[in-house]
């Protein structure tokens, strides 16, 4: 997930990044990961930087024991989750390194990698917590982040991965107890999972799967009646329009469709966005009206 879409403010304390044109400076940096005197300032000043250092993600892969010590940074907080007991201060270290992650699985020359190693995993611990204070929330967007930033690839490879190792169920807990970005880049991974042929036949070939996902959607769908966001509702519209490009998914939201898509709520709340209205538009074709509703005085 591209970070200037989907940031958190809360993972490091630099005012600005430091200048990185200097390879000998990422070079050091990175070696300073080793050291544990170092490497919290080394996490910062790299995770401020990843977006100007075109080669960051291989030279951390390919150095010499750089992703242990950041998959050691993430491990060692599994204890404080339950019970929950995360400093402000330790979430946000850890966000840090997370935000490294994300940078390997951006890039496509260690993206492979990265999901061979099954990496993603390390990270469902944090997207399954049912706390919502911020040190929480922290580490569950960040994370959704990484996950985030290797679907955004379109890569059939990614897809099968998250569909093999069950995210979509820590995606839609996500979606449930997260606030709004973290409901937003859930949402955005759901959708570009069913933006994928496979993904969207296997949520479809299984009622509890289709009823899981539909549940949770409109769950988020009413909770916008209160706070609306108009990127929460371009993920989510999309998620549904994925949906009813399936014969049976369609038939089943002419009953179940959120009726705020029908009454022009959520036109209404997409303001001057009119990519999601065309979706809209579109879902409302191919869903139709609600049957249960058809006869009724107007």
């Amino acid at each position: 997930m591209d970070a200037r879409g989907f940031s958190n403010e809360d993972s490091s304390h630099m005012s600005a990044p430091p200048r990185m044109d200097d390879p000998n400076l990422v070079g050091s940096l990175v070696a300073d990961l080793r050291n544990k005197d170092t490497r919290e300032e080394a996490l910062v000043k790299l995770s401020k930087s990843r977006e100007v250092i075109p080669d960051l993600a291989p030279l951390l892969w390919h150095a010499f024991g750089i992703m242990a010590v950041i998959l050691q940074e993430i491990v060692t907080i599994y204890p404080l989750l339950s019970p929950p007991q995360l400093p402000l201060a330790t979430s946000n270290r850890v966000c840090n390194a997370l935000a490294l992650l994300q940078c390997v699985a951006a890039h496509p020359d260690t993206r492979t990698h990265f999901l061979n190693a099954h990496i993603p995993l390390y990270l469902y611990p944090f997207l399954n917590t049912t706390i919502t204070d911020r040190p929480f929330e922290n580490l569950r967007v960040t994370s959704l982040g990484v996950i985030g930033a290797l679907a955004k690839g379109d890569d059939p490879e990614v897809i099968n991965f998250l569909l093999s190792t069950e995210v979509i169920p820590s995606a839609l807990h996500s979606m449930e107890v997260g606030e709004e970005v973290s409901k937003s880049v859930a949402s955005f991974i759901l959708g570009k999972i069913l933006m994928d042929e496979r993904g969207l036949e296997y949520i479809c070939t299984s009622y509890d799967r289709f009823y899981a996902v539909t549940k949770v959607l409109n769950s988020v769908v009413s909770s916008l009646d209160d706070e609306p966001s108009p990127r929460l509702i371009k993920h989510v519209t999309k998620c549904y329009l994925s949906l009813s490009e399936n014969p049976r998914a369609r038939e089943a939201l002419r009953a179940c469709l959120p009726e705020q898509f029908r009454d022009g709520t959520l036109v209404r709340a997409a303001g001057k966005d009119n990519v999601t209205k065309q979706w809209m538009l579109r879902l409302f074709m191919l869903v139709g009206p609600n049957p249960n509703t058809l006869g009724r005085p107007p």
